[in-house]
């Protein structure tokens, strides 16, 4: 039952779109910047692109992914038709003009202030007013997650929420607490400066408002990957879900610890009292939980597969598994792309390790394994898995979709192991040039080589995964069964109310918020001596 087809089909062309377009700009930035390039000139080209990369891959692109997403999970899920349609339009509408708001002053070089905003740099009020028009077009969409929720229990009393709606529901909770953070930032911090109303800015408080909402994000991000590792493999590779009790658990666990930990990217930053380093780096910590709990849950339904097929022995089973199925190649490389990424954010997490590698490349790399890895990878995975049910027609060559998947997972690993080299080696990001012919950058000449090769592996499995779906449009017409999620081992009628609802789970992700921010957040608040000048980007004659 998908009744809103060209509702969900807009959202995803539109990321997937922009996603192709933030992919060229990543393999630009990364030739322009190696010693295969001449020095581009004119550095305010590079800050462009990576303002307008970050901007469009961190809110545009997997949020109208995750709209998508939640748009379909209610029809099919909920087995109804989705309440508020004309909203959800509107809210889409909103993140599209948006986006173009946001790009079009990042375009002209007024806005080349990184997707973190970087006060005390200052960009044209549009870009911000245009981030903006994107967080309020996402609310939409929570709240109608919450709206269509509502109205499912109340039709069905006493019924278990089905686990895909209920991490859906989850998703988006997360999202509309953790924006927050930005939307504070922007508009008590950086729009009335934007706007001329104020010269002087507080970048300590800014970027306190902004780790509210910075990894926090990215759990976000993760969770239409963790639903598809639930709700998605398990079904595609003949199998069943372990255990539906403990990815409940597992999501409603992200809300809790996803908040509280952002401080730990302001380890440096003197305004920050040690006490609330150690908090939000143990609560990093703790973060692992919900996540070993999924790597648990998925080996043993991967596992319950294999043996279903026939799979024998303690790891006999690995043999049967189908690894020419794009879901289970591309499970087995999220989850060895999220190891190695997870490994990373160990070291990350450490206020005495972080020092060592604070702001340098290995940050670029442990991030774009993560997101790009771990996290995209599943993104292709619910496309091709919900396209012949959103256009009634065959999906484009498998043989295509295992070669976009590899590419995809040999691009990432080519891409991001260097950069965790060259940043232990001390290599800084964001600069838009490196003098490779300086004895002490020398050795990092052929790992920042090796990254471009796979930068241009990553672009050309990108485009390749567009042709795909575009060439799908023009399939044969297919009839098909009414899309289904992964059953779990033991049949699912009752789950515990504090399973089935996120009352208990936002009053803790709240709660843990205010308690971890509030305190840095109004000392800086109440002192009228840290504001420093604004800096202008571009011509602010």
């Amino acid at each position: 039952m998908l009744n809103s087809r060209r509702l969900i089909l807009a959202h995803f062309w539109v990321a997937f779109g922009v996603f192709g377009l933030a992919l060229v700009l990543g393999a630009w930035q990364m030739f322009a910047r190696s010693p295969l390039a001449p020095w581009i000139g004119n550095p305010e080209w590079y800050y462009r692109s990576v303002t307008a990369h970050g901007t469009v891959m961190g809110y545009v692109f997997p949020t109208l992914v995750a709209m998508a997403f939640g748009y379909a999970i209610t029809e099919t899920s909920l087995k109804m038709d989705l309440i508020g349609r004309r909203w959800a339009w509107a809210g889409f509408w909103l993140v599209v003009v948006g986006a173009v708001a946001a790009m079009v002053p990042v375009s002209l070089g007024l806005s080349s202030v990184l997707y973190t905003f970087y006060p005390p740099l200052i960009g044209n009020p549009f870009y911000y007013i245009g981030v903006v028009m994107v967080v309020v077009g996402s609310w939409i969409w929570v709240a109608l997650m919450a709206v269509n929720l509502i109205a499912w229990k109340r039709r069905n009393p006493g019924s278990a929420v089905p686990l895909a709606m209920y991490a859906n529901v989850a998703g988006s909770y997360l999202w509309g607490w953790t924006a927050v953070g930005a939307a504070l930032e922007i508009l008590l911090q950086i729009l009335p400066v934007a706007l001329g109303w104020r010269s002087t800015i507080d970048a300590g408080l800014a970027r306190i408002f902004f780790s509210w909402t910075l990894h926090a994000i990215v759990y976000f991000w993760l969770m239409p990957t963790y639903i598809a590792y639930y709700t998605i493999v398990p079904r595609a590779i003949g199998g069943r879900l372990f255990s539906d009790t403990m990815a409940r658990i597992s999501f409603a666990l992200f809300l809790v610890v996803a908040m509280p930990i952002g401080i730990h990217h302001t380890f440096s930053d003197p305004e920050v009292g040690a006490g609330f380093k150690f908090i939000h780096s143990a609560f990093t910590a703790v973060v692992a939980l919900p996540t070993l709990l999924t790597v648990f849950t998925i080996c043993a339904s991967v596992e319950i597969a294999g043996r279903l097929r026939g799979g024998r022995g303690a790891f006999g089973w690995l043999a049967t598994l189908p690894w020419r199925n794009p879901a289970m190649l591309a499970i087995a490389f999220s989850f060895i792309m999220l190891g190695f990424g997870g490994a990373g954010g160990l070291i990350n997490m450490s206020y005495q390790l972080d020092a060592s590698i604070h702001n340098t490349q290995w940050i670029t790399g442990h991030f774009h394994l993560i997101f790009g890895g771990a996290i995209v990878i599943m993104y292709f995975v619910i496309a091709y898995d919900l396209w012949p049910h959103l256009t009634g027609r065959a999906i484009a060559s498998m043989s295509l979709i295992r070669l976009q998947l590899w590419l995809w997972f040999i691009g990432m690993i080519v891409t991001t192991f260097p950069w965790h080299y060259v940043g232990i080696l001390g290599m800084p990001r964001r600069m838009a040039f490196y003098d490779y012919t300086n004895p002490g950058l020398a050795d990092e000449a052929v790992p920042v080589v090796m990254s471009v090769i796979g930068g241009v592996i990553l672009l050309v499995s990108g485009l390749l995964f567009l042709f795909i779906l575009l060439r799908s449009h023009f399939e044969g017409r297919l009839e098909l069964k009414p899309y289904s999620f992964s059953q779990a081992v033991h049949a699912v009628t009752r789950v515990p109310a504090a399973l089935n609802g996120h009352a208990l789970w936002i009053a803790l992700m709240i709660g843990l918020t205010l308690t971890n921010y509030g305190f840095p957040i109004m000392q800086l608040a109440i002192r009228s001596d840290t504001s420093v000048p604004a800096f202008y980007v571009g011509d602010r004659r």
